[in-house]
């Protein structure tokens, strides 16, 4: 359920960018027997991208397009590019990583073909053993080649420097609220549909190649913008 589930939130993503602020996405009848899933698997789906502020649903007349996110882009001095300001002492926890297909949607992202090999983390990012937020990275398979979990424990962007010579320079990142699902929820230690911060990010270098994109869920009650 949890595969469907995902498979049908990657197509929605993919329907809404290529869709302006405002137009129509299909009928539910329509992606069900697009997609081959059953009603409650999509309706799964779409609540949770409703709930993210990626839809709008209107009753009668269908799901549509919600607006555009401000945007803001940020400078790297000697913290991460886009990375939340906070005190305390930050740790990471690798929960998964492997090797992926770029696909239209982080394609585009990463100004890569659908078919490129990219890895996929996801990592709990903690505050003095605290849970904080929940990672979901995708970086060129090209620029890092080998990497591993261990890597992946420290600072990235060092990683980056040290064993790579990649410098990122600046990044785009977009924050809007949302809500956390379940399985979101027990990994940061809230009850569920706790509010929380989405940052959605592509950080690049200084020849504008970009060399991450990320996205993070921040809870509510321990960071604010």
């Amino acid at each position: 359920m949890e595969l469907k589930r995902e498979r049908v939130r990657e197509h929605l993503l993919t329907v809404i960018e290529s869709r302006r602020p405002g137009d129509a996405i299909p009928s539910e009848r329509t992606l069900c027997a697009a997609l081959g899933v059953s009603r409650p698997t999509l309706r799964a789906a779409v609540d949770e991208l409703v709930a993210t502020g990626l839809l709008v649903r209107e009753h009668g007349r269908g799901m549509f397009v919600a607006p555009d996110k401000i945007t803001q882009e940020l400078v790297a001095e000697h913290r991460a590019a886009g990375t939340p300001r906070s005190g305390g002492d930050w740790t990471s926890t690798v929960l998964g990583l492997r090797t992926v297909r770029a696909g239209a949607r982080v394609g585009r992202r990463l100004a890569l073909s659908p078919a490129a090999e990219l890895f996929h983390v996801t990592r709990l990012r903690k505050v003095d053993g605290a849970p904080i937020a929940l990672e979901h990275l995708h970086v060129p398979a090209d620029l890092v080649p080998g990497l591993t979990a261990a890597d992946m424990e420290g600072g990235f962007y060092a990683h980056l420097r040290d064993r790579h010579g990649i410098r990122p320079a600046h990044a785009v990142q977009s924050i809007e609220p949302t809500v956390l699902s379940e399985e979101e929820a027990g990994l940061l230690d809230v009850p569920v549909l706790s509010p929380a911060l989405l940052f959605d990010r592509v950080t690049s270098d200084a020849d504008g190649r970009p060399v991450e994109y990320v996205r993070s869920l921040y809870r509510g009650d321990r960071y604010r913008v």
